[in-house]
C-alpha cells in the first residue's frame, strides 16, 4: 500500500514538473473561446491575485467582455511560457498584465528584478508584435508574505514598479498605477482591503475594478 501511495504521489510530481507553466489549466476554456471565434476585449493575465478576481467578482470579467488567465503561485517566467496558449491564441484586443509578486517572493528561487522586468517586457513585446493593445499594472503594495515571513518586500515593489512606469511611459503604454492609490502607511494592504496583505477582498477588488477602468477610458 506505501509503494502504490508513493508510486501514486511521483506521478503526481512529475506531471506537475512537466507542465512548467501549467498549460493545461485554461486549455479547454481556451478551445471554447477559439472554436466559438469570440473575440475577448481584454485577457488578463497573472496570478493568484488575478485568479482569485475572477472568482471573487465573475460578473466584472463578464459584462466587460473580459478573459481571466492568472494561475495561483506563478511567477513571471511561467506567465511568459504560457502567454501564446492563454493570450495571443485567443487574438484579444487588449491584454491586462499584473505580475511580479511571486517573483519578488522567490516562489521559484531567488531572481532579480532586472529579469523580472525583462519577462513582462517580454510579454509586451510578444504582444505588440500580434497586435494586441497592451496595459501593463504596477504590483499590488506588499509589506509581507504570509509564507515568507522572514521577507520585506515593499522596496522591492516599489522599485519594480517604477521600471514598469518608466517603461510603459517611454513605449506610449498606459500603466495602470494600483499602487499609489492601495497602499497604507506601510506600503503594504490594510485588512480591509486584503485580510493577509496580498490577496484583495471583494472590497480590494471593487477598488482594482475602478482604477482599471479609469485608466481604459
Amino acid at each position: 500500500m506505501k509503494i502504490l501511495t508513493f508510486i501514486i504521489i511521483l506521478f503526481s510530481t512529475m506531471s506537475k514538473a512537466q507542465d512548467f507553466a501549467n498549460f493545461g489549466k485554461y486549455q479547454k476554456q481556451n478551445q471554447e473561446v477559439i472554436s466559438q471565434n469570440i473575440v475577448p476585449n481584454s485577457v488578463l493575465m497573472g496570478d493568484s491575485i488575478t485568479e482569485g478576481w475572477f472568482a471573487t467578482d465573475p460578473n466584472f470579467f463578464t459584462k466587460n467582455n473580459f478573459v481571466g488567465r492568472g494561475i495561483g503561485g506563478q511567477v513571471t517566467s511561467q506567465m511568459l511560457l504560457r502567454f501564446r496558449e492563454d493570450v495571443i491564441k485567443l487574438k484579444p484586443k487588449r491584454v491586462i498584465i499584473l505580475a511580479g509578486t511571486n517573483d519578488i517572493a522567490e516562489n521559484q528561487g531567488p531572481i532579480s528584478l532586472d529579469k523580472v522586468f525583462g519577462n513582462i517586457v517580454s510579454m509586451a513585446e510578444l504582444a505588440k508584435a500580434n497586435n494586441i493593445k497592451v496595459v501593463l499594472c504596477s504590483v499590488l503594495p506588499a509589506y509581507d508574505f504570509p509564507w515568507r515571513k522572514d521577507m520585506q518586500p515593499s522596496d522591492k515593489v516599489i522599485a519594480l514598479n517604477k521600471m514598469i512606469k518608466d517603461y510603459a511611459q517611454k513605449n506610449k503604454i498606459t500603466y495602470v498605477d494600483y499602487h499609489s492609490v492601495l497602499k497604507d502607511e506601510k506600503n503594504g494592504l490594510s485588512k480591509e482591503i486584503a485580510e493577509d496583505g496580498i490577496h484583495p477582498t471583494k472590497l480590494g477588488y471593487e477598488k482594482m475594478e475602478a482604477i482599471l477602468m479609469k485608466n481604459l477610458k
